[in-house]
């Protein structure tokens, strides 16, 4: 079996993908408690498509989760964030399911695991497993769920993915026992003038309310002053017996009764998935405003979930005449929410407002005109949209900490897809030491980052995946490491665990590593916040010595000795 189920994954993945139709009965849920979704599939998450189902399970952990199919352990991840815990199960029709956020793993998986992290010395760990070592039986207990990683309640996060691109699929096509008569709700729509870039401006929000014939706005016919406008779309779902506003899984805009442009959540690769970012108003919400999906494909967005009809969803007005607009959104069940209206050009000549920065453009190479001590790149893939980016350059407090100007680039409401490229030289003549020590620091409202430095002869680079402030700074003070309820020398004899914080001026550390009497030691780290011992087979009772180490971004380093008793 172990020989020939890879080929046998191989000979059925492509039959199973380029088929319009999903397999209905094939999978089955992972919880055999009543489903409850807490988010679906293309759901709009900070920086991300959501690419999967959010299985509630009533607010506590350690809810059983059971295969979703035959197949077997493919892969296992453990990281603080993300997944925090995950299972990847390869299944013989071309498919792999995903299962997230849990706590322990049955039982010869977790040993298997733990094996593997002490050979490896780590517990962040990205596992390949050998293919048919833990083969899986539909409905088998493979995990119990939890809230680790990137988790911020207990629920169980859900995949299927097309095992050989790795494309997440939408799980809601596959006929899940998932209930749903209700359809979406519209709760407004927005209109852009499309003669200008989308983060130049603010949209024109429209109120929708209910009626017998769908969703209305008032007035029925709305004035537009731009002969060339666009819309988008704030709609959210739910499904029987759940008030939990998820994300719809299409919207499709007609203009005069002529299908323009449709998004469609059927796959998305995660490659891809920061381009949820080009499909929303990214201005109006990171303004603290809702989520507004467009109905146009911006130039930027490559590989993306829009099909074009008729038109491109952007419509021109300029014969003059009245235009019916309707724009529907649906559910994977096909339930339809719609609202229709008109609009109508009524020129109004007003002003130009000029506007600072130079006009940069997506699909191109964009260079920033910086100073002579600073400057910027951004390249094809970096933005969605033709904006103009304004630099501007301050200088710094003196102090000896900060060594450069402030260098502010762009607003923070303008997003990137890939990261730009920032120069900055220091202002100060700067020792071999300190330069070593050198860190790149973004700032934007409270919001803070650092990157460490590459250098480039007088110049430090680094990359940055958002607009702000940037400056150098030079980082001396090495992470500290603070025992949690306990001191050097202790007796914990009766303790179940040990725990660490630990602390960094820049708020950045890394390489964290324990050795129990010259032996590396098992600590866990989810959410970064703590790292805990929990004690296990790898601590005796008697005299211990325990080393701790941890570095920080710029290179500082810190060791502690602690000694205890078990």
């Amino acid at each position: 079996m172990k020989l020939f189920f890879p080929l046998l994954l191989l000979a059925f993945n492509g039959s199973a993908q380029t088929s319009s139709v999903y397999p209905k009965t094939y999978f089955q849920n992972p919880l055999k408690i009543p489903v409850s979704l807490a988010g679906n599939f293309g759901e709009l998450r900070p920086n991300h498509y959501h690419m999967g189902l959010d299985y509630k399970t009533n607010r506590v952990e350690n809810i059983p989760v059971y295969a979703a199919a035959d197949g077997y352990v493919a892969k296992v991840k453990i990281e603080p964030f993300g997944y925090g815990r995950a299972i990847y199960i390869n299944h013989i029709n071309g498919y792999t399911t995903l299962y997230a956020h849990l706590n322990d793993f049955y039982p010869d998986l977790e040993k298997y695991i733990k094996e593997q992290q002490y050979k490896l010395e780590s517990w962040q760990v990205f596992l390949d497993i050998p293919t048919g070592l833990f083969p899986v039986k539909k409905g088998q207990f493979i995990a119990n769920s939890g809230n680790a990683g990137g988790s911020m309640g207990p629920h169980l996060h859900f995949e299927i993915r097309n095992t050989l691109s790795e494309t997440n699929l939408n799980p809601m096509l596959f006929g899940l026992n998932i209930p749903d008569n209700v359809p979406p709700t519209i709760q407004r729509v927005a209109i852009y003038d499309r003669n200008k870039s989308t983060y130049e401006q603010s949209p024109v929000l429209i109120p929708v309310k209910g009626s017998a014939k769908g969703y209305i706005t008032t007035p029925a016919v709305i004035p537009v002053k731009s002969d060339k406008i666009s819309f988008a779309v704030t709609s959210y779902d739910t499904h029987s017996g759940s008030s939990n506003p998820n994300g719809i899984y299409e919207g499709i805009l007609y203009d005069n009764d002529v299908e323009s442009m449709r998004f469609t959540m059927n796959n998305i690769n995660y490659d891809d998935t920061r381009y949820m970012n080009a499909h929303i108003d990214y201005k109006t919400k990171a303004n603290g405003g809702p989520y507004l999906q467009h109905l146009s494909e911006l130039m930027g967005y490559t590989n993306s979930i829009y099909t074009h009809g008729k038109g491109s969803g952007i419509i021109n007005l300029s014969d003059g005449r009245p235009h019916n607009i309707r724009i529907v959104t649906k559910d994977a069940d096909g339930n339809s929410a719609s609202v229709s209206f008109a609009v109508k050009y009524s020129p109004v000549k007003a002003p130009a407002t000029p506007m600072s920065g130079k006009m940069f453009y997506p699909l191109m190479l964009n260079v920033g005109e910086g100073s002579e001590d600073g400057d910027f790149y951004i390249g094809e893939k970096g933005l969605y949209d033709s904006v103009r980016i304004a630099y501007k350059r301050t200088p710094a407090a003196a102090g000896p900490v900060v060594v450069s100007a402030v260098h502010t680039i762009g607003a923070a409401y303008i997003p990137l897809q890939e990261a730009m490229v920032v120069r900055i030289k220091p202002t100060a003549v700067l020792t071999p030491g300190q330069k070593n020590r050198i860190v790149m620091q973004r700032f934007a409202g409270t919001k803070k980052g650092i990157v460490k430095v590459e250098w480039q002869g007088d110049w430090a680079m680094a990359k940055f995946r958002d607009f702000g402030s940037f400056q150098l700074v030079v980082d001396n003070e090495p992470p500290e490491i603070i025992p949690v309820g306990f001191k050097d020398s202790a007796n914990l004899s009766k303790a179940t665990k040990m725990l660490f914080t630990v602390k960094d001026n820049l708020d950045e550390f890394k390489n964290f590593r324990a050795e129990l009497d010259g032996k590396w030691l098992r600590f866990t780290n989810d959410k970064g916040r703590n790292f805990v011992y929990v004690f296990d087979e790898y601590c005796l009772p008697g005299a211990h010595t325990l080393k701790l180490s941890v570095s920080d971004e710029a290179g500082n380093v810190t060791a502690r000795i602690f000694n205890f008793t078990r």
